[in-house]
């Protein structure tokens, strides 16, 4: 459920920059092109990737290079899948965690862009925000390849 709220908000910012580029092409034809797109691309651009991330490993539509694990016995890949969740979770756990405390440094200096003079950490936030919904999913994948494990009988 989170994972599609968070893809439905990143949807939405998708088509905000779908529009401020048609918006700027037009305005660029009267000589007065958008202020500040390329800042709000970017921190658009950060939402929607960051806030894709959970419902695309729901979807498994992660790129993997499956070649030589498809040779393995099934035994050896639940166990290199379950390596590979727990390393994933791992990290966007980190990720997610050092990416709100740079938010938090953001927040406490007041940072804000050169352009439009918009705040950075909302957009830091969020970008945190995916990336622990994406752990969360992985954590949910790595219990169930373990349980699915104890199933099987290996």
């Amino acid at each position: 459920m989170l994972a599609r709220v968070l893809l439905w908000m990143g949807g939405f910012f998708l088509v905000a920059m779908i529009a401020l580029t048609c918006a700027n092409i037009l305005l660029r034809l009267v000589w007065m092109p958008v202020k500040g797109t390329f800042e709000l691309m970017g921190f658009f651009g950060a939402i929607v990737t960051a806030f894709a991330l959970s419902y695309t490993q729901i979807r498994r539509g992660h790129i993997a290079v499956d070649i030589l694990v498809n040779t393995f016995t099934k035994k050896t890949r639940k166990v290199v899948d379950i390596i590979n969740h727990t390393v994933c979770c791992l990290f966007f756990c980190i990720a997610a965690w050092q990416i709100a405390l740079k938010a938090a440094t953001l927040l406490n200096t007041g940072e804000v862009t050169e352009t439009l003079r918009i705040i950075y950490y909302p957009f830091t936030y969020g970008v945190a925000f995916g990336c622990l919904a994406l752990s969360l999913i992985l954590f949910q994948d790595l219990v169930r390849t373990i349980i699915n494990k104890r199933e099987d009988g290996s």
